[in-house]
């Protein structure tokens, strides 16, 4: 048994973040079935890329959703689901015929979880965009980069799987506890600029206090600091130094045969200068040299591993962090009770009348 185990959860056929919280889910234990679309529909909307990991743990099943067969059938699946999730464009699920207000009706209790870029209201709800826009207007993507570049796109994951999937995770679950309670389901509204921004939370603290610029690089935690950054080995490989905290900086110093007295911590117009040095004896060795001397030490110097290397690390490995089902991929976090779980495979697809029959 998982935590979500017994859970009914419809996840209508998207990229990025709601595939994402779908495999959450499942990983979780809740019962997914994936609609997709189906042949009689069109071409699909998005290609399969990655589905062996991303779609792991939940069936799919192919609708049409303008046949009023399929449409009649997709709402008994909402009758009896926990919850919904859906990424459209605002206005398309009811002009599909599955929007709030009638899947309130189906079902009182379900909880309905929404994802965008901009959210369902506000001037630019209707526009389009993608996870660089959105980070960009919630002043998360400003702090990222070289000062003296222009600011550098962190993946998808800060808009998409940080603040879209991860918050649409949390606010489903939290409309589900409530729907246990009270009977009555909620809309969720997760907009990938709120929950970057909310993500953004601490800069925002420290600005009131004077202790963060919007001046980029030029701060404690976005590589302004010599000491919390990124180093270039001898090899062109890179290792990751966060040694904040004083005691950690001190024995970060002593690895690096840097004398106490040369180099203190928090004379901020030395930093330059000091990011100098420390890049030039980093040269000096390959990574996984720096990274034989650092260890057991505390002066947090780690490898920068690839996504192909970090699966064969030691602490990975005895973690169980990835596994191998024919394509190498993260395992289900977080765990529960200490004991590492395995992601069910993607399983085959599912005739929509089976799914129906299979939640009456």
């Amino acid at each position: 048994m998982k935590p979500l185990s017994g859970l009914r959860i419809l996840e209508f056929d998207g990229l990025g973040p709601v595939t994402f919280a779908g495999m959450v889910l499942a990983d979780l234990g809740a019962d997914v079935l994936r609609l997709t679309r189906s042949a009689s529909a069109g071409a699909p909307v998005f290609s399969d890329v990655g589905g062996e990991v991303l779609h792991r743990g939940r069936a799919a099943v192919a609708v049409d959703l303008k046949n009023p067969t399929d449409l009649a059938r997709v709402r008994d699946l909402i009758a009896s689901a926990d919850a919904l999730i859906e990424g459209f464009r605002p206005g398309v699920m009811e002009r599909l015929g599955v929007g709030p207000e009638v899947c309130a009706e189906l079902n009182p209790r379900l909880v309905f979880g929404r994802v965008t870029g901009w959210g369902q209201t506000g001037p630019m709800a209707n526009q389009v965009g993608h996870d660089l826009n959105y980070i960009a207007l919630s002043g998360a993507l400003s702090m990222m980069g070289e000062p003296d570049r222009p600011p550098r796109p962190p993946l998808n994951l800060v808009g998409d799987y940080g603040g879209g999937a991860m918050l649409l995770v949390t606010g489903v679950l939290a409309a589900l506890l409530e729907a246990k309670q009270t009977g009555r389901g909620r809309v969720v509204d997760a907009a990938m600029t709120d929950g970057s921004a909310l993500l953004t939370s601490l800069f925002h603290a420290l600005g009131a206090r004077g202790l963060w610029s919007e001046a980029r690089g030029g701060n404690l935690l976005d590589g302004g600091a010599p000491f919390y950054r990124c180093y270039a080995c001898r090899d062109g490989r890179f290792v990751a130094v966060g040694a904040l905290e004083p005691q950690f900086y001190a024995a970060l110093l002593a690895g690096l045969d840097i004398p106490a007295t040369e180099a203190p911590q928090f004379d901020l117009p030395a930093w330059p200068a000091l990011h100098a040095r420390l890049a030039a004896v980093f040269a000096t060795r390959d990574r996984d040299d720096w990274a034989a001397r650092f260890a057991g030490t505390d002066a947090c110097v780690t490898p920068v591993l690839t996504i192909s290397e970090a699966p064969g690390h030691p602490h990975n490995a005895a973690r169980a962090t990835f596994v191998d089902q024919g394509v190498i991929q993260p395992a289900p976090a977080p765990r529960f009770g200490g004991e590492a779980q395995a992601p069910t495979p993607q399983p085959g697809p599912v005739s929509l009348n089976d799914a129906v029959e299979r939640w009456a």
